[in-house]
């Protein structure tokens, strides 16, 4: 054997040791050992043993402020020196673990550090921090599948059989460089043993900048998350997470995988007919010679939710209790909350504070502000969910401020996701099924909808989006769930999000002698899951012009006189993670008065002369009891009250617009008889007379659409009567006479002179002549008998009858 030889096998033998690492493995296992919490007599993490021993556990938790009151310089360390002195950090706990309990030789552990100070935004993310240790907060937008990762690798030369254990893997696959004996010379040819090989759970997470850290004109970044052992799983699509670990650079993999330029230049010269003789070879990349490209990744060792103390306040925390939110405030913040709670105008004080800017819909705004609050999820005992969530829709004319609202409450609500109809499809709403860049496996990204889970989802011109993408969100808006059945990936996901939608009137104005399913592009199914419409209708109003223009002109100016708060943002966001916590439950008084409010309202829906904007259901009671529920939780109470029940019927009562229908003018079928017989030219004194009378009969003739609409139903129930009680085969029916003196001595209760009477008789000769002439509910038989047809035959049998008989048109139903 050489030198050279003995040199290679003398270092392929020896290990260079690490006296930084080692230092900081025998700190922190004495930290393990010795550190006792306030309050505590024994070591803190000797509890976490026992948890330990079990098979499927393999982490240790460690809290950076403990390491820090322990021992400073150890806690530099490891924050300079993360990706150094990781491993050594797990071997003490491996070491320590073992010291205190029997488990098997060949079981690894791990450290996951949490509570570290300070947090970076993606962006801030550079080569000056590779190694060192990071805590990244964004948003979750697509998870990997889990997939067994190859750590250390065990591999046996298939030229000498010689075993070469540990062969540490650099986030790829990576064989021996060269094989150990000294005899043999195989560079390449290299078998993995994967039973002596050490494997673990490896999942890739991608995360994005959320939209409060997004710089303006900018688009979102996003970064690769790699997380292993008991950190897997623990993030799903749509979760705002803290991501605590390391940056990383990583092998571009994909670039590696994309085809050379030789083949596409041999193409190119076979299709030229010239050869390299021509066009010379230039560079490497011409001979199909890649450069190994490197990309930044982030390595965690834990990941927990965001905290509210650093800035992106989950105000959904549905997890969390009423005492944990307590614990996490300062005492003012406490005092604060407590005060809120006992204002007698907090319903009113908390919308002025939530939209400071904006005048008026007072109604619009209280509803927002019941859906920030949202009602009680719950299950039936056939697992059966109920949505707590409420979903509300805002209708209106342009400039009316719609989309002013929906920016301010996706400002303002953490997890919220902004987004336009006519800009969004089907899978940019619900989840899109893409192929990844490395593994080339199918994988879910979230969507608008996954992304607001917990949260509420803006969609602004709902009413532009198209048909068949309005009908991908019916199962989120119900069940609060999304199934996809794509490119082999079967998924049932999480879309618990509250829907606030906008949405323009066809034409541009809301008719309101219309229905809203007439004004409004939606399909029934979809307008029936929303829990509240608000029809916004830009009416010239003096005061409130005047009122508006001078609130517009003081934002402009900058004045801040204009803008009143009562409470910051921060205190209602407080305040709100605060209330949602509390489950009320109906009380026996509000559950009466829930079934009577139902009954009268859709007994109204039924009865009424007007029909409602949209069908009253089964759904808009649970919606009321959403919105009791949410009532009830801003007053921060357990129990849902009749006067909570009463303020949500009054916001249902106030989202049914009725339809209304124009005035009938009587007075326009006599313009064409009137314009007839007036053939001689009145005088001066006669022209007088008649405006006077023609003022005076116009408020007379005039009738509003209910009212004709029951005195049209009064008449043919007479008629229908009549028809039902006489015994004469041969009556033609009851004659015009008849028919207005019964209905005259019908309502004789409510005339009191003669004028009255007049006006009575008039009106309802009008109705008739109407119901025969416009509607043609009524057939007037002025004529009856037979016409001879024979020329040579002399008479008719028709009979000309002064007061003609009336029948109802055998089609006609009578709308109840």
């Amino acid at each position: 054997m050489d030198v050279g030889d003995r040199v290679a096998g003398g270092l392929g033998n020896r290990r260079v040791r690490d006296d930084l690492g080692e230092g900081c493995q025998k700190l922190f296992q004495d930290f393990l050992e010795d550190y006792i919490a306030d309050g505590d007599s024994e070591p803190k993490y000797r509890n976490y043993v026992d948890d330990l021993v079990r098979p499927e556990r393999n982490t240790m938790p460690a809290d950076f402020e403990e390491i820090t009151r322990y021992n400073d310089q150890l806690a530099i360390t490891i924050q300079q020196e993360y990706y150094r002195v990781y491993p050594f950090l797990c071997q003490a706990v491996c070491n320590f673990v073992r010291d205190h309990s029997q488990v098997p030789a060949n079981k690894e552990f791990f450290v996951a550090i949490d509570n570290v100070p300070t947090r970076h935004k993606i962006r801030e993310l550079s080569t000056v921090r590779i190694g060192t240790l990071l805590r990244i907060s964004g948003q979750v937008v697509r998870t990997h599948p889990v997939h067994p990762e190859l750590v250390n690798g065990t591999f046996q030369c298939l030229e000498c059989q010689t075993v070469i254990p540990d062969v540490e893997q650099q986030f790829k696959y990576t064989q021996p460089t060269i094989c150990r004996n000294p005899l043999c010379a195989n560079r390449a040819r290299f078998m993995l043993d994967v039973n002596k090989s050490r494997f673990v759970d490896f999942q890739k997470v991608r995360i994005q900048e959320t939209q409060a850290e997004l710089p303006r004109g900018s688009i979102p970044r996003s970064v690769e998350i790699v997380v292993r052992a008991e950190a897997v799983e623990t993030a799903q699509a749509g979760d705002k997470c803290d991501f605590i670990g390391t940056l990383i650079v990583v092998p571009d993999v994909s670039q590696i995988n994309l085809p050379g330029a030789k083949a596409e230049q041999t193409s190119k010269a076979a299709r030229t007919g010239e050869g390299y003789e021509s066009e010379g070879v230039r560079g490497l990349k011409s001979l199909g010679v890649r450069d190994l490209t490197y990309r930044l990744a982030f390595l965690a060792c834990n990941v927990v939710p965001t905290n509210p103390q650093f800035g992106g306040s989950d105000m959904r925390g549905d997890e969390l209790t009423a005492e944990s939110i307590k614990k996490q405030m300062t005492d003012t913040e406490w005092q604060r909350v407590y005060d809120m709670s006992r204002d007698k105008n907090l319903y009113q004080n908390m919308i002025t504070s939530l939209f400071p800017s904006i005048h008026g819909n007072d109604e619009v705004k209280r509803g927002i502000l019941l859906m920030l609050f949202g009602g009680v999820p719950k299950k039936t005992e056939e697992h059966t969910a109920l949505r707590g969530d409420i979903n509300l829709c805002i209708v209106g004319d342009p400039s009316c401020a719609k989309s002013q609202l929906l920016k301010q409450v996706e400002s303002f609500t953490p997890r919220a996701v902004y987004t336009s109809g006519k800009a969004s499809s089907a899978a940019g709403l619900t989840a899109a099924v893409v192929r990844d860049e490395e593994s080339h496996e199918f994988v879910i990204e979230a969507g608008a909808l996954m992304l607001a889970d917990n949260g509420i989802c803006c969609i602004d011109e709902f009413d532009k989006m198209d048909p068949r993408d309005q009908v991908a969100i019916h199962e989120a808006m119900e069940q609060q769930t999304i199934s996809i059945t794509k490119a082999g990936v079967r998924a049932t996901l999480n879309a618990r999000t509250s829907i606030l939608a906008a949405a323009n009137p066809i034409g541009g104005r809301y008719d309101k002698t219309r229905s809203l399913k007439q004004n409004v592009d939606m399909s029934a199914p979809i307008m029936s899951r929303f829990d509240l419409f608000f029809i916004l209708i830009d009416e010239c109003n003096e005061v409130t012009d005047y009122a508006i223009a001078r609130r517009i002109v003081d934002l402009h100016r900058g004045l801040k006189e204009s803008i009143t708060r009562t409470y910051t943002p921060e205190e209602l966001q407080r305040y709100i993670m605060f209330a949602r916590q509390f489950k009320p439950k109906l009380s026996v008084e509000a559950q009466d008065f829930l079934v009577h409010e139902y009954a009268r309202i859709r007994q109204r829906d039924c009865m009424s002369g007007t029909k409602s904007a949209w069908r009253i259901t089964v759904r808009q009671l649970e919606s009321m009891v959403r919105l009791s529920e949410a009532m009830a939780r801003l007053y921060c109470q357990e129990e849902v009250r009749a006067k909570h029940v009463k303020e949500a019927a009054r916001l249902i009562n106030k989202s049914i617009i009725r339809v209304e229908q124009a005035d009938i003018d009587l007075q326009e079928d006599d313009d064409t008889t009137n314009d007839i017989t007036a053939t001689v030219p009145p005088t001066d004194d006669q022209t007088k007379d008649v405006e006077k009378m023609d003022q005076s009969q116009a408020q007379a003739l005039r009738m509003t659409f209910e009212e004709y609409r029951r005195v049209s139903n009064l008449l043919v129930h007479y008629l229908r009567r009549h028809e039902e009680t006489t015994d004469d085969e041969e009556s033609l029916g009851m004659r015009k006479g008849e028919l207005i003196n019964q209905y005259l001595s019908d309502v004789e209760a409510e005339i009191d002179s003669e004028a009255e009477l007049v006006s009575a008789k008039m009106k309802v000769e009008r109705v008739i002549e109407r119901l025969i002439n416009h509607d043609h509910v009524i057939i007037e038989l002025a004529q009856h008998g037979l016409k001879r047809h024979l020329m040579s035959e002399q008479g008719t049998d028709i009979v000309e009858e002064a007061d003609p008989y009336l029948v109802v048109h055998p089609n006609y139903v009578t709308e109840e």
